[in-house]
């Protein structure tokens, strides 16, 4: 290596040392970028199919590993390459700054692909799938916990390691006046949400695809992000909810415990409807429907008004998607069955018509009171 910078030297003596110096260390990383190019393909080519999770591995430390490689390369050349102390200083401070980073990288893949690997087990694409649910929500809450506490960690030892980041760092931090202060409350709800996150993940009072009832709007809990939760709406859209949210306020999650849900069908009725045909309809359709789960069906009277009865109907489904198809599918076929056998079902209207009040003038009070002259008559 000394021939050959000497032979180089005499070769480029019009050249600035700091430019020879730049230009081994950019041909170092050069250099590094190229073998590691070839190195990945003669691996992919030698793996082929045969081993998809190894394959999956040399995919997620593809960027770690080219970093790596061009640190190790500039730490070969640096201490050879022609350089004043005040760049050589430089180069070896950000040297230190690319192997915290290489280090956080390197930690946040490994989260990740742990994570990944203890996720293969569970499945979400099935019915009775609770116990997934619950592992899915905590593992994703605590990989984004744990990869934003690396990535801040990672970014402020990098920055400690300038000297006076760190003395405006640490007086910042240290301090307790009123720009503590004012970091601090700006800080706070970002620090509420990550707790939060740690509670969910927890106690679990959400859960990944969780139906949940919120701000008046119906869906399903699709994302648990670090600090707030996506939640997917019947037509598609997206609500994006802090995670404080679920903390502080109440919520409906209709598949807390199971899946399965009771629906109320309601009708209006005359009070001559044979509420008995009714009841044996109801049950005869939730019979013919897939839907159903064969665990409840009721038909009661529960409120009586001046002009109609009103009738519940109580039919269950295996999840809340079904529960509402089930609903529809049966107040239809209600509906049909009364309007084609019972049409004396629908509510009416009824009047009492009476005489004119002064054909009962003399019935009642005082029978002897002179009854009143009747107007006269007129003929046009």
């Amino acid at each position: 290596m000394d021939d050959f910078l000497s032979w180089l030297e005499q070769m480029l003596g019009w050249v600035p040392q700091w430019l020879v110096g730049l230009s081994l260390v950019v041909g170092a990383i050069i250099s590094a970028l190229f073998v590691h190019g070839i190195a990945a393909r003669i691996i992919k080519r030698a793996i082929g199919e045969r081993w998809p999770a190894v394959s999956l591995l040399l995919q997620r430390i593809a960027g770690p590993a080219r970093l790596a490689l061009c640190l190790v390369a500039v730490a070969l050349v640096l201490p050879a390459a022609p350089l004043n102390d005040v760049l050589r200083e430089q180069l070896q401070h950000f040297f230190i700054v690319a192997v915290i980073a290489l280090i956080g990288w390197i930690t946040v893949r490994a989260v990740d692909m742990g994570a990944a690997r203890y996720l293969q087990r569970f499945r979400l694409d099935t019915d009775e799938n609770f116990l997934a649910r619950k592992h899915v929500t905590q593992v994703r809450v605590f990989k984004r916990v744990l990869d934003t506490l690396v990535v801040i960690i990672a970014i402020s030892t990098a920055l400690m390691t300038f000297e006076s980041v760190k003395q405006y760092g640490v007086s910042l931090f240290a301090s307790a006046g009123a720009a503590g202060l004012i970091v601090g409350l700006a800080a706070r709800p970002l620090l509420s949400n990550l707790i939060a996150g740690v509670q969910i993940a927890i106690t679990q009072p959400i859960r990944i695809e969780d139906a949940v009832i919120i701000e008046n709007e119906w869906g399903w809990v699709e994302d648990i992000a670090s600090t707030y939760v996506v939640v997917r709406l019947w037509d598609w859209r997206r609500m994006v909810v802090p995670l404080s949210y679920f903390i502080e306020r109440p919520f409906q999650n209709w598949t807390r415990d199971t899946q399965s849900l009771i629906g109320a069908i309601v009708l209006h009725v005359d009070y001559c409807t044979d509420v008995s045909r009714i009841r044996q309809r109801l049950e005869e359709a939730v019979r013919e429907s897939k839907l159903w789960d064969g665990a409840v069906v009721n038909l009661q009277v529960i409120e009586a008004s001046p002009r109609s009865i009103e009738l519940r109907a109580l039919v269950s489904a295996r999840s809340a998607p079904q529960s509402w198809d089930l609903r529809c599918e049966i107040r239809e076929k209600l509906l049909a069955f009364i309007r084609q056998e019972m049409p004396e079902a629908f509510p009416r209207e009824r009047a009492l018509i009476s005489p004119p009040l002064a054909d009962y003038e003399g019935t009642f009070g005082d029978r002897d009171a002179p009854s009143r002259p009747a107007p006269p008559r007129t003929h046009s």
